[in-house]
């Protein structure tokens, strides 16, 4: 713990003059008390010396040293929900989605198993969503909005081609929009032609430099990667993960479906199928994150949920003036209602 106002913190030396006080006026009462001939008075003298006379006076003591403790604005880590905590998934739209050896279908699967996810997840942790086939797209930009989230995932369109390293940087930029990172430069490099770029690219933001921080080391944001295959075109994967982890974003992969060869598809066509797990595992292992490998729906489903349940609790360095001001107010007040209960007057 440290304080933004540490200065203040010289008023608790004027804490134990309050007790003196209370001494000094507990004894100028008895004295005064020793004054009447009335045995009454000097019984309900006595009876202040109950250990139910102090209870109060104590609660007081202990409010204001709590409220004074507020005054110098004390800043602690509370492992809490952060709003800031930004979620992208990546969810593969591959023709080969709509293989049902997941059933129904992977897509379907998915579809259910990323809505589950979006359901336990705290609402104050935004999510973003970005689909890749042989391209990458933001279907939906980061945002608390769970509504507007799920109908991105219903109306996902699925394309040929998988594209995984385009996915993760498109992922990247969107987490740091200011580092200049475009997934189009990386995937033609110079041999895109000056006439063929867009009238706005003189606008674009030049790459940001920046220095690189250790991988998973960035605790306010992560990727969720779900794949059937492995890349068939774009970015280098490997290459995209170590952008990832040069930037502490952690990327959690879910392989999804046969770690073998052929499958069927819905149309009876047999094509060939593998996931690329050895990639998949170096991308986890890159950035920090975990690699789990989902052959059915229902193992799908829980790894959605172990995934929430690692990303969604954060520790931070929080302001806690507003908690120790409530206690505060909170110790004056049952003093107060002591007070009034055992003795029908305040102080």
């Amino acid at each position: 713990m440290f304080f933004l106002w540490p200065e203040y913190l010289w008023l608790l030396l004027a804490l134990p003059l309050l007790p003196a006080a209370y001494l000094w006026l507990l004894s100028r009462r008895r004295k005064e008390a020793v004054r009447y001939s009335s045995l009454g008075v000097v019984r309900a003298a006595a009876a202040g010396r109950s250990w139910r006379r102090h209870v109060p006076p104590v609660l007081l003591l202990l409010a204001c040293s709590v409220l004074l403790l507020a005054t110098a604005r004390p800043v602690a880590r509370v492992p809490l929900p952060w709003a800031r905590t930004t979620i992208m998934m990546a969810i593969d739209v591959s023709l080969s989605m709509r293989v049902n050896d997941v059933k129904p279908t992977r897509m379907v699967a998915a579809q259910e198993a990323a809505k589950l996810f979006l359901k336990d997840l705290p609402r104050d942790i935004e999510v973003g969503l970005v689909t890749f086939a042989g391209s990458s797209q933001v279907a939906q930009s980061a945002t608390l909005e769970r509504g507007s989230l799920v109908t991105a995932i219903d109306n996902l369109q699925m394309q040929r081609g998988t594209a995984i390293g385009n996915a993760i940087v498109v992922c990247l930029s969107e987490l740091f929009p200011d580092h200049g990172i475009d997934v189009g430069d990386m995937t033609f490099g110079s041999s895109r032609k000056p006439q063929a770029r867009s009238l706005d690219d003189k606008d674009k933001k030049q790459p940001k430099q920046f220095t690189p921080v250790k991988p998973g080391s960035h605790t306010s944001a992560a990727i969720i990667l779900l794949s059937d295959g492995r890349r068939t075109t774009g970015v280098d994967t490997l290459e995209a993960a170590k952008m990832a982890a040069d930037r502490g974003i952690r990327i959690h992969v879910v392989g999804l479906g046969t770690l073998g060869g052929d499958a069927v598809m819905p149309e009876g066509m047999s094509i060939y199928l593998q996931l690329d797990e050895p990639t998949l595992r170096e991308v986890a292992r890159m950035t920090g994150g975990e690699y789990h490998h989902a052959g059915t729906a229902e193992k799908l489903r829980s790894v959605y949920e172990t995934l929430g349940s690692q990303v969604q609790v954060q520790s931070r360095e929080t302001e806690v003036t507003a908690l120790l001001a409530l206690a505060s107010a909170l110790l004056a007040l049952a003093a107060a209602g002591f007070s009034l209960v055992w003795f029908g007057r305040f102080g």
